[in-house]
């Protein structure tokens, strides 16, 4: 059946949209239109796609949301090894280089082909027939994990070529992280109360390696790809290649040039060297490649790397500036933060007068004084960091920092839990930065988003006296906002309208709002999927925390800890009596026979009867119970169109029965 035009160009119009937001919430980190909105473009895309099958892409934004779990990743030997380039820091070296190549091919008839050196993980595609089929790591160069299913929830990435393309083909590429996207995610994390991410890379190495693939989707990775690999090749320079691998509809970087002289290349490094500030994502240097296949045939190889190639690696910015002091900021869930206030430094396009600490181990580690010359390096790190100490400079009467022993804010010992590196104040409900953060992190839109109260104006409403708890909010009146600085009579009425309109947020968002530490949005999530009422989480022993998927001992200990406070119970019992919902009340799956009783099924591909929703209800309605991946415990698969060969082929290897849409309603309706 043909698609109307018109359905055609509605989805063409949606999907272009969805992607164009993704791209500004995930890499700019400047979304220009709200959750809702864009949830409701997604359902609006998601209801075509079903009504219209035919319609199906796996590169539509509805298929980039993962789903697949692996407890143990397989690993791929690599058909062409994944070797490593040797480095050079000088352009004495470089040259070296370069007069190398012009000995063994004897003759300056060769050009260069420049690249940015992405600060991220090497990844190797293998396409057939247009399709992705593998994605592995790097590994050890001989052998890589294979984590196809997380790398096809990155957005930018095509799962299936644009024709036409060579049969077989392998591409590689690093994976990446914009910097804006780091950094709104290491703003989520501090509003759950996790630990920060050091860097980008770390950060998309760690994400490749998640076992569940919608978690991966979650994280704002890409990539870019630069090398095209064939047993038969179809193209005679790497420029070339690079062309067809965008023709093929594949991101690859713009910012590549050939070159025809090693000054030209010495260029490219001077400009880049500079303008690397501009990008959004990190780079450490400049790859340098002869543009020529057969003369790269030529060249050959070292045990290790390649004599046609070479980076050139950026050196890391640094400075020497005194030390002027130290302060101890307090976070929303106690943990105290020591920050180093430097005279000022120029450092990479920014002043920097900061620079984060970490914890006491790191000013043990130093051995830092108020008054030393310290290092401060940005490299591949957002915030700068202090790498060491010119002790030549170090006065004799220096004194050693001693981390403090009292919180900052409302004097209250500090504690260290055994096995950690932070202290905390253990005063939460009395120490200010700790209360208004809970605070400003429970309305945030996340949790209740509550509107027109903002971080500032809770602050307000704190020093007023009229906040010491989430709880407060409940009990606010129009009377005693509307006394507040820069609070009118419409502002006053909204934002207790708005309060009141927080108590049908589902459980789900108010559990996180709760701010309970390590309990981030997804934990959340499942917790209220278990624990259909807080009183069940409440009574929750830690056994049956570590039960649920993704639970383990720190979320487990943080979650009884928290209801071992009566203060924390007697708050929960405030905000019941508010009406705020505490309770899971979606229904249940009306259970109408037992014939898929204790039967693990996993659904695959697009169906002409039913949607995939559709049929994983009437998995449940029969007693069964729906998995997202294959493993040796799945009695059956259902599987529909374009059902992906991954999947396929493992359930083929296992001997798992493959079953229609007809087939599983027959199994059903016997």
């Amino acid at each position: 059946m043909s698609l109307p035009d018109h359905i055609a160009q509605k989805i063409h119009a949606l999907r272009a949209a969805l992607r164009e937001h993704n791209y500004k919430y995930y890499v700019l980190a400047e979304p220009s239109i709200s959750d809702l909105e864009f949830d409701q473009q997604l359902k609006a895309l998601q209801d075509l796609e079903q009504a219209y099958p035919e319609a199906y892409d796996p590169d539509s934004p509805t298929q980039k949301v993962g789903g697949e779990i692996n407890k143990q990743f397989a690993t791929f030997e690599h058909e062409f090894p994944m070797l490593s380039l040797g480095n050079t820091y000088s352009e004495a070296e470089l040259l070296e280089f370069d007069k190398r190549i012009q000995k063994q091919l004897g003759h300056t008839n060769y050009q260069y082909v420049c690249e940015l050196k992405f600060d991220g993980l090497s990844i190797s595609l293998h396409y057939d027939n247009g399709q992705l089929i593998r994605a592995v790591t790097r590994g050890d160069g001989v052998k890589g994990d294979v984590v196809t299913d997380n790398v096809k929830t990155i957005q930018s990435l095509n799962s299936r070529l644009q024709a036409p393309y060579p049969e077989k083909i392998e591409l590689r590429g690093e994976v990446f992280m914009h910097r804006p996207a780091f950094d709104r995610l290491n703003m989520e994390r501090e509003e759950a109360g996790e630990p920060l991410y050091a860097n980008p890379r770390n950060v998309a190495s760690g994400t490749l390696k998640l076992q569940d693939s919608a978690e991966v989707a979650k994280r704002p990775l890409d990539i870019f790809l630069y090398q095209l690999l064939e047993h038969k090749p179809t193209i005679n320079t790497h420029y070339e290649s690079l062309q067809s691998i965008r023709q093929w509809g594949l991101p690859c970087s713009n910012n590549t040039q050939l070159c025809n002289s090693i000054q030209a290349v010495f260029d490219y490094i001077k400009h880049w060297d500079e303008a690397r500030k501009l990008l959004t994502y990190d780079i450490d240097g400049v790859v340098v490649k002869i543009n020529d296949y057969h003369q790269r045939e030529e060249l050959g190889y070292t045990a290790k790397s390649p004599r046609w190639a070479i980076a050139y690696k950026f050196k890391t910015e640094a400075a020497c500036t005194p030390l002027l002091s130290i302060d101890y900021q307090v976070g929303r869930t106690g943990a105290i933060t020591p920050v180093a206030n430097l005279q000022s430094v120029f450092l990479l396009g920014t002043t920097v007068k900061r620079a984060s600490l970490h914890n006491a181990n790191e000013i043990e580690r130093l051995d830092l004084r108020v008054g030393d010359y310290v290092y401060v390096e940005k490299g591949g790190e957002i915030i700068p960091k202090i790498t060491g100490v010119d002790l030549s400079k170090r006065s004799d009467q220096s004194i050693k920092v001693a981390f403090i022993t009292h919180c900052p804010e409302c004097g209250t010992t500090l504690i260290r839990q055994a096995g950690e590196a932070q202290h905390y104040c253990p005063n939460e409900l009395n120490c200010p930065p700790q209360v208004i953060g809970k605070i400003q992190h429970f309305i945030h839109r996340k949790a209740m988003d509550i509107n027109g109260l903002g971080d500032e104006t809770v602050e307000l409403l704190y020093q007023a006296g009229l906040l010491k708890s989430i709880a407060d909010l409940y009990d606010l009146s129009y009377e005693q906002v509307i006394q507040l600085d820069r609070m009118a009579d419409k502002s006053s009425s909204q934002l207790i309208e708005s309060i009141q309109a927080s108590k049908q947020v589902p459980y789900q968002r108010v559990l996180f709002g709760l701010g309970i530490r390590y309990v981030g949005e997804t934990v959340a999530k499942k917790l209220a999927a278990t624990f259909k009422h807080i009183d069940a989480l409440k009574a929750a022993s830690k056994e049956a925390l570590l039960a649920v998927d993704e639970i383990g001992e720190r979320i487990a200990d943080s979650i009884v800890e928290y209801f071992q406070s009566d203060l924390h119970c007697q708050m929960i019992e405030r905000l019941k009596a508010a009406g705020l919902c505490l309770e899971n009340t979606a229904e249940a799956p009306v259970q109408l026979s037992d014939k898929l009783q204790g039967k693990i099924i996993v659904i695959s591909g697009v169906f002409t009867q039913f949607s995939r929703d559709e049929i994983k209800a009437m998995v449940e309605q029969h007693g069964g119970k729906n998995a997202g991946s294959i493993s040796a415990k799945t009695h059956y698969v259902v599987a529909g169109e374009n059902m992906g060969p991954a999947k396929l082929e493992k359930a083929k290897q296992l001997n798992i029965p493959i079953l229609s849409e007809a087939d599983f309603l027959a199994l059903i309706q016997a």
